[in-house]
């Protein structure tokens, strides 16, 4: 995925190296990394609040950079923590081979797997939410025409026009793989900026688009994320990682535990349409959240 991805050298030198639990200079703050969009600012103030909770005291570094700033980052334990994707782990990090099809629970044992190989770095939380490539189409015609997957939108795929970003249609584990895996191809494939993909199928100009499962804008313009019934793309669950000299701390970990299996997909959509279309602070959501499931006291 685009987004999960950016260049190393994006601005590493603005990570401070001190400050971090373990570091030379003794501070106890838990630091917290984020890449550059909506549900990685929300998780990190989670993750931040949950420990505040119980004493700690934490940074967030909203934005801090991309999927290889905030890895190096944490390896070199200029932060502690940060949301990855398992997905993100094995075909960016470490540029494992693609399987013909992708099992969540293969990929994940592989990802935390060569994380703490190559780099001893552990899986601290698994909130519970994938954002993983999909194929979006409007909500009322996947009823009237009882499509709910991708074998069953085969049907109709010659004759629909598709709008992706030029990233999806090119790359191998997009548009590609789900033609390979599923056997058909669209009508016409139009390539745009993400953010038009949107406003093009309001507008009639396209029947489908790619999209990210926790995209606000999905029930925003009433569409529907087929099944990827056939596990065509990578799964991508989020993770919150760690350095292992960490995980040995056991009070920490019990207070980032509370973050397993708290958010489904469609909540973390929903946490998003906050950020996004209300404009809410992160921090302020993540709180209200957390509030709502009696985790945090008001």
């Amino acid at each position: 995925m685009f987004r999960k991805i950016a260049l190393f050298g994006l601005a590493i030198m603005v990570v401070c190296a001190s400050g971090c639990i373990g570091s030379s200079d003794g501070d106890e703050t838990v630091v917290i990394g984020s890449k550059l969009f909506n549900e990685q600012y929300i998780i990190a103030h989670m993750a931040a609040l949950l420990l505040e909770e119980h004493g700690y005291d934490t940074e967030v570094r909203e934005g801090l950079g991309g999927t290889l700033v905030n890895y190096e980052a944490l390896k070199k334990g200029q932060i502690d923590m940060y949301l990855e994707y398992t997905g993100t782990v094995y075909n960016v990090i470490f540029k494992l081979p693609a399987p013909d099809t992708w099992d969540v629970s293969t990929i994940y044992a592989a990802a935390e797997e060569k994380l703490m190989e190559e780099d001893s770095i552990s899986i601290a939380a698994r909130p519970g939410f994938r954002d993983d490539y999909a194929i979006a189409v409007y909500e009322d015609w996947a009823v009237t025409y009882g499509v709910e997957t991708l074998t069953e939108l085969g049907q109709y795929g010659a004759t629909f026009s598709i709008g992706t970003d030029p990233e999806f249609a090119s790359r191998q584990d997009g548009l590609p793989q789900v033609e390979k895996v599923y056997g058909y191809t669209f009508g016409s494939v139009k390539q745009m900026q993400p953010t038009l993909m949107y406003e093009a199928i309001k507008n009639n100009e396209v029947d489908a688009i790619s999209a990210y499962t926790t995209d606000a804008r999905v029930d925003m313009y009433d569409l529907v994320l087929l099944e990827d019934d056939k596990a065509a793309f990578p799964p991508y669950d989020a993770i919150l990682i760690t350095r292992a000299e960490l995980a040995d701390n056991d009070e920490l970990m019990e207070s980032l535990a509370m973050l397993n299996d708290l958010i489904d997909t469609a909540t973390m959509r929903a946490l998003n349409y906050e950020y996004d279309v209300e404009k809410r602070e992160p921090r302020d959501i993540a709180y209200d959240f957390l509030v709502d499931q009696g985790l945090l006291t008001e």
